[in-house]
Formats: structure tokens, C-alpha cells, sequence
């Protein structure tokens, strides 16, 4: 990264009064710019003198601040562990050739690896899967070639490195297993402005002193000594009156259009049963948004107990074999076990379907605004902890025309005109969509609807449809906003909070 000037401040002052510690550092910035550590040595002042020298000679316009921002990347204790003893896959395909094939259950590996090993497994082309009567069953392929991400995380485990130098296709792979940590390493350089070099510190006097102390008073010395003249005029920037943040604004105006639209808030907790949160939704067990790198499992608690058995029985009954429905299910077998782990919600769709479950009778017309977390790898358009806003409506006219026209009437009174929908899938609608808006000459995905699905809304006793949407508030919030990276509505930058007041 180039270096980025910072806080240049002009100044008119010809003749601007410095103190000891900004002459000496002047003096030593005569030669050329310098780092902090340098300074200090080259003046004999503390890294922490020289810093303060060098602000109060910014302010005075004498000197300029650059910095250069890094992030440096190390293995979490997750990952010195893979780098140590291999990723799970990479221990799996050895065992694997040891045995000729295994059984995913049989695979040396505890419970969170053997999750989403198969996964990884599958896209390394280490090992085939084969549903057998007693199981999945892996059989492998052959390869055993060490894939990018091996390289980079040993190569890490040994020093941490910055992203500019690190081999972009293994990094990416990393990214997304949550194995690796990262830490922001700031440089700064001092160096003279054009006020600075005309500065003629020849002749003046380095042993003036900046301040009266007690000592200098008892001894009398002050009487013998040259102090530095004491200035009344300096320039401050005009102070702002506090105000909301663009986003907490952006997320009341959200609030604020379906409240006009006649729908009632409601509001649920962030920890969940993947019975909840997936299960009673009808994302089949083996479903990829339920690996280990997809979802934040929780070790306390680890599960909750489901005591409506009966309740249990239906969700068991539609997903092996479609239950009371029309539906065939998923034709797998259902485990209560892997329903009932503990999870950081994905969706905040387990609000209103918990919500649905207690107000099953129509009509219903409530949304949410709430956070959900997902294994997301941070860049510019995806964040792990992100909001979303949720909506659903229950009436006995309710159909898919309804649901286009309520969705462009929300979109149309945020000041997009120009929306437009295609088809989609997700297991708990049918049929589905995605919202796009123009934004210029392109077209944004902004959100997924439907229509639940009987799977869905047969357990609880629902006979109505039920409209259903789930938007991301903070893609929005950039379009409204005028930003490109989605990091900014999170990061404290003064300057743009001032100028979006």
C-alpha cells in the first residue's frame, strides 16, 4: 500500500515557537523522513517524545504523519493444531489408502471434523461417497497431491505474514475454515513539509525551557533561564452536535416503512436449536449451510433439549418420508441428536417461524430486524455478523402476486423504482424468488422470498399461505448510503460519519 498522508494542516505561521523536544526533532528531520523508532534514536528522545514532537509539529504544519496499514496472518489454536498433525481431510485420505474404504463413522477423526470433512474431502478429489445400508461410505480416488492450503498454513505456523504475500488460492481456502487469526501492523513516517525544510532553526536556542517547575522556583534558576514565548492563538476544527449513526438511521427508516404498512414488530433470541434455526424449516440434515465452516456451533451450551415430542415426531415423519403431505421428504434417516445442537441463528426466519408456531390463526403481518452470524470470509460485500430483515404474512388470499407487490412497494419507498424478480430455490418455499434492484447499469441481489412450504407449515397447523421474505439490511444500507465496501459501515472514520450526517 502507498503511503497516505494524514492530518496535513496548512499553516501561515512564519514564525511558529517550538519546544525542545520539536527542535531536536526537526533538527533531525533536516536529513530526511524518518520512522518513530529512528527518531528517537537519532534525537535521544522516547518513541513516545518523538510521536508527541511530531503531532505538535504537524499542528504547526512543520511536519507530515504518512502511514501504512498491514495485516498480518497466524494460525488460531485451531489451526498451529492442522498444521501439526494435518487438516482433517488430509488425515482422513491417509487412513483412507491404509484401508481401502471407510465408513465416514470409522474415520479416525472426532465429531466436529468428521462434519465437514466430506465436504473437503469432495473437493480436493481425495475420495469418492457411496450411500450404503450402514452408511456413507468414502472411497478414495488416489490423490494425495498437497493442496495450496497445506503449504500456506505450515508456512504461517512458522511466521506470520501479510496477505500481499501469501498465495492467494491457498489463503482463500483457509479463509474460509476459520483456522486463522490476523493483527493490524501500522508504520508511520515523519517527514518536513515545505514550511518545515525553510525553517531556520540555526539560530536558535535549544535549551529553552517549555514549562516553570518546582525545582526552578525553590532554587531560583528561573530568573537565569529563556522560556518559550506561551501562545493564546491556536486553530480548532468546529465541534459537531452528536447525532445517530447512518446506519441506525438507515435501520429505523426500515423499521419505520413496514410499521406504515401495517406489520408488527417482533423480536427473538440469537442462540437457537438447529431444530429451529433449520429443522422445522426443512433443511435436510446433510444440507452444506450445516457444516462446521458454514455455521457457529456452540461448545456451552452445546445442545437443548426439544420436549414437544410431538412436534419432534412430525418434523422426524416430513423430512425421512414426507409425513401427513403430499411431500416424499428427503428419504434420509433424522437424527434428534443433530437437531438439537446449539447454534448462533443463520436467519432470523426462526423468529417468525417460532413466532408462527405460538400465532398459527391468520392474519399475520410482523417483521424483524435482527443480527445473524454466518462463516463468512470478511472482504468488501460479506461480513460473519450481518442484519437482516425478515417478513412474513399469513391470510387466506395471500399468493405469490401479493408477495411481488408488497416487496416492490417496500423497494419503491427506499427509492428504488426499478425492481424486478427471478426465480430461485430454497428447501423452505416454494415457489421462490430473488429481489434485484438497478443500481446504474447493473442489477443487485438484495434478498430471497416465497411461499413456505407444506413441509413447513404442517406441523403447526397452518392452512393459509404463508408469504415469507429475508433481505440484507446492509447490502441496502451501501446502495442508499453510496459506499463500495460494506467494512465502512462498521469502521469509526470520522470524516465520512461528518459528511454523512
Amino acid at each position: 500500500m502507498a503511503f497516505e498522508q494524514i492530518n496535513k494542516l496548512p499553516s501561515t505561521m512564519s514564525n511558529v515557537d517550538l519546544s525542545s523536544n520539536e527542535l531536536k526533532l526537526l533538527k533531525c528531520l533536516k536529513e530526511g523522513p524518518l520512522s518513530p523508532h529512528e527518531a528517537s534514536i537519532k534525537s535521544d528522545l522516547g518513541e513516545k517524545e518523538a510521536m508527541s514532537a511530531a503531532s505538535w509539529l504537524r499542528s504547526k504544519g512543520l511536519v507530515d504523519i504518512s502511514e501504512d496499514s498491514k495485516i498480518f496472518l497466524f494460525p488460531n489454536d485451531e489451526g498451529k493444531k492442522y498444521a501439526e498433525q494435518g487438516l482433517p481431510e488430509r488425515r482422513a485420505v491417509e487412513w483412507l489408502n491404509q484401508m481401502g474404504e471407510s465408513l465416514v463413522d470409522e474415520l479416525p477423526l472426532d465429531d466436529n471434523e468428521k462434519r465437514v470433512v466430506i465436504g473437503w474431502l469432495k473437493r480436493k478429489k481425495f475420495a469418492d461417497l457411496e450411500k450404503t445400508e450402514d452408511g456413507l461410505k468414502l472411497i478414495p480416488t488416489g490423490n494425495v497431491d498437497e493442496t495450496p492450503d497445506e503449504g500456506v498454513l505450515v508456512l504461517l505456523s512458522r511466521k506470520a505474514m501479510a496477505e500481499d504475500e501469501i498465495d492467494k488460492e491457498g489463503l482463500a481456502l483457509l479463509k474460509g475454515r476459520q483456522v486463522l487469526s490476523n493483527r493490524e501492523e501500522v508504520s508511520r513516517i515523519f517527514a518536513l513539509t515545505d514550511a518545515g525544510q525553510n525553517y531556520d532553526i540555526e539560530n536558535i536556542d535549544e535549551n529553552i525551557i517549555g514549562e516553570l517547575t518546582p525545582e526552578m522556583i525553590q532554587s531560583g534558576d528561573w530568573k537565569d533561564k529563556k522560556f518559550q514565548r506561551y501562545s493564546t492563538e491556536t486553530n480548532l476544527e468546529s465541534s459537531e452536535f452528536a447525532t445517530l449513526h447512518p446506519l441506525t438511521r438507515f435501520t429505523e427508516e426500515i423499521r419505520s416503512i413496514f410499521l406504515q404498512m401495517g406489520f408488527t414488530e417482533i423480536e427473538d433470541d440469537y442462540v437457537e436449536s438447529a431444530f429451529w434455526n433449520m429443522d422445522v424449516l426443512f433443511i435436510p440434515q446433510d444440507h452444506p449451510a450445516r457444516e462446521l465452516q458454514d455455521t457457529f456451533y456452540l461448545s456451552e451450551p452445546a445442545s437443548f433439549v426439544i420436549n414437544d415430542e410431538e412436534l419432534l415426531d412430525q418434523v422426524k415423519s416430513i423430512h425421512e418420508d414426507g409425513g401427513d403431505t403430499e411431500s416424499t421428504g428427503w428419504g434420509s434417516n433424522w437424527s434428534k441428536e443433530t437437531a438439537q445442537q446449539a447454534l448462533l441463528r443463520t436467519h432470523t426466519t426462526v423468529g417468525t417461524i417460532r413466532y408462527l408456531s405460538d400465532n398459527p390463526e391468520p392474519p399475520v403481518r410482523v417483521f424483524s430486524v435482527g443480527r445473524v452470524f454466518r462463516r463468512e470470509a470478511l472482504d468488501s460485500t460479506h461480513l460473519p455478523e450481518f442484519t437482516q430483515v425478515e417478513g412474513i404474512i399469513v391470510e387466506p388470499e395471500a399468493n405469490f402476486g401479493m408477495l411481488i407487490g408488497v416487496l416492490k412497494e417496500f423497494y419503491r419507498r427506499m427509492g428504488f423504482h426499478d425492481v424486478r424478480v427471478r426465480p430461485a430455490y430454497f428447501p423452505y418455499t416454494e415457489p421462490s424468488l430473488e429481489v434485484e434492484v438497478r443500481f446504474g447499469d447493473r442489477w443487485l441481489e438484495l434478498g430471497g422470498a416465497g411461499i413456505f412450504r407444506p413441509e413447513v407449515t404442517a406441523p403447526f397447523g397452518i392452512e393459509c399461505p404463508v408469504l415469507a421474505w429475508g433481505l440484507g439490511l446492509e447490502r441496502l444500507a451501501m446502495l442508499h448510503l453510496g459506499i463500495k465496501d460494506i467494512r465502512m459501515l462498521y469502521q469509526s472514520d470520522l470524516q465520512w460519519l461528518k459528511d454523512t450526517v
